[in-house]
Formats: structure tokens, C-alpha cells, sequence
């Protein structure tokens, strides 16, 4: 008799043991179909769930990098916007000095000529103080202050310093975000140091009702003018180039977040048709297991004899 309730007692375990693991499957490939991922907790697949992680390390270093590169394009591509208008200001600023050389241009001709290079002074020293998405002066360095400021007499001096801020974008991989102002609007002109502002306003003021020989004194601008340009063209060069190369790196950290993705669901996610195959072959099972555990456990001694 004892016998009989032992092994009765090992058959309820069994079975209900049994069917308690193919319901726990059922409901995981159930859990799997739904939500589409493979790998809900580490001890499902811990080798897998080891690679999510690295992934998942990868991306948030590549999302870093992305946000950087993102802003560092939004600096460098304002500070080009910038220096293509200040090209165009250097470029009016010649065709003026070039009409106010000519010995046929009247006193009234050259008064209207030295109130629009006024203006042109006043929009470049507008445009080197020009500033990025967040408020941040483009061609100051790193110093927070404008980069130029208006000294004694009116002189316009550089207020920033010459160190550009180099921002991380790639492994090992740093850009500039900016050229500073005294690389952008300071120049020689035989060995002798100028800047962009003297050039424009000496130049309205040599063009002023009462100057003396203001043809010679427009004539004598032009070398200050082109080199005024050469050294914005520079610039706007190294510019395009950092650009350029942001956008290079940018392509590969989109190339790096699809990889990632794609590796992402390789790993993790659920292929559904091999998981609804398994939910009905263990929907079978288990159906099978409970109708035999019916009739088995509804057998008595008598009907075994």
C-alpha cells in the first residue's frame, strides 16, 4: 500500500512539474511574441545578453559623438556663413576704393562712397561678434566675452584670445570648432599689423568732405584690401575643410548606429515565426500532458488489475 501512494505521489509530481515547465515556456514565447525581444532577462541567454550590453555601451558612446558632431557642424557652419559675408563686405569694400581712386569722381561721389563703407564698418564689426545657436561669440577663442570691443577713440581691438575649443567627435578625433577673430580680421600689410576695422574706417575717412588727395589714399587701400580678403579666403578654406571632414564622420557614426541596429536585433530579437512554431508545438504538448494526466491519475488499483 505504501508502494502504491509513493509512486501516486511521484506520478502528481511529475506531472504537474511537467506541465508547470511547458506552461512557463508558453507564457516566455508568449512574453517573446509581444514584445519582439529575444532576451528578457540575462539568464535567458547569458552570452547574448552580455553582447546587448556591449552594445548598448557602443551606442550611447556613438550617440555622444553624434550630439557632438551635430553641434560642432551647427559652430563651424555659422562661423562659414559668417566669413562668406565678410567676403562680400571685403569685396564691396575694393569696388568702393577702386571707384574713390578714380581722379573723375567728384567730392560728392566720394562723400557717398565714405558713408557706405561707415555702414560696411559698422556690419563687420556686426559679424565678428556674431554668435552660435546658444549665444556663444564664434570668433572669440574661448573666452566667453564678444571678440571685439571698441577702444579709446574708437579703435576696434580683439577682446577674445587664440585658443579655439576642440571638440571630441570620433575616437582620437578632435575639430575646432571656429577660427578666431584676430586669425580672421587681422593681417600684414608690409610687415606692418592691421585689421580689417582701421582699413574700412581710414578708408571712409580718406574719402571724407576735406581730405587731402583722396584718390592716392583709396589707390593706396588696395593692398590693405586684398589682404583682407586673402586672409578671410584662408579661413573660409579651413572652415570648409573641418566641415567637410565633420560630415565624413558623421556619415560613419550613421553607418555605426544602422550596425549596431542590426546587430541589436540579430541578437535580441524575437524571430517570430520560429516562436509561434514553438508555441504551438508546446501548446500541443502541454494539451497532450494535461488530457494524459486526466486519465492516468483517474485510474484506480482496481482498474489496473
Amino acid at each position: 500500500m505504501t508502494f502504491v501512494a509513493t509512486s501516486t505521489s511521484g506520478f502528481y509530481e511529475r506531472s504537474l512539474s511537467q506541465m508547470e515547465t511547458l506552461r512557463g515556456s508558453l507564457q516566455q514565447l508568449q512574453s517573446q511574441i509581444a514584445t519582439g525581444q529575444r532576451i528578457e532577462r540575462g539568464s535567458d541567454d547569458p552570452v547574448g545578453a552580455a553582447r546587448l550590453r556591449s552594445l548598448s555601451r557602443v551606442e550611447r558612446l556613438n550617440n555622444v559623438e553624434q550630439e557632438n558632431a551635430a553641434r560642432l557642424g551647427q559652430d563651424i557652419g555659422a562661423a562659414a556663413r559668417e566669413v562668406e559675408g565678410v567676403l562680400n563686405l571685403y569685396q564691396r569694400v575694393r569696388e568702393l576704393a577702386v571707384a574713390g581712386a578714380s581722379d573723375t569722381l567728384g567730392e560728392d561721389g566720394r562723400e557717398a562712397i565714405a558713408l557706405e563703407l561707415e555702414q560696411i564698418g559698422e556690419e563687420l564689426f556686426a559679424r565678428s561678434n556674431a554668435t552660435n545657436f546658444t549665444g556663444q561669440p564664434l570668433f572669440a577663442g574661448t573666452a566667453g566675452a564678444p571678440a571685439f570691443v571698441e577702444g579709446a577713440g574708437g579703435a576696434v581691438i580683439y577682446n577674445g584670445n587664440s585658443e579655439n575649443a576642440a571638440v571630441p567627435i570620433a575616437l582620437g578625433t578632435e575639430i575646432e570648432r571656429s577660427v578666431t577673430g584676430d586669425q580672421l580680421f587681422e593681417f600684414d600689410v608690409d610687415g606692418t599689423p592691421t585689421n580689417a576695422f582701421a582699413v574700412t574706417s581710414g578708408l571712409a575717412a580718406a574719402l571724407s568732405p576735406g581730405a587731402p588727395d583722396p584718390a592716392s589714399a583709396a589707390q593706396g587701400a588696395l593692398a590693405e584690401i586684398d589682404a583682407a580678403i586673402d586672409t578671410a579666403n584662408r579661413n573660409q578654406t579651413v572652415l570648409g575643410t573641418r566641415l567637410a571632414w565633420v560630415e565624413v564622420i558623421q556619415q560613419s557614426q550613421n553607418e555605426l548606429s544602422i550596425d549596431i541596429e542590426e546587430q541589436r536585433s540579430e541578437v535580441g530579437d524575437t524571430d517570430i515565426a520560429e516562436a509561434i512554431t514553438r508555441l504551438q508545438q508546446t501548446l500541443t504538448v502541454l494539451e497532450a500532458s494535461q488530457s494524459s494526466f486526466v486519465r492516468v491519475s483517474s485510474l484506480n488499483l482496481f482498474n489496473a488489475l
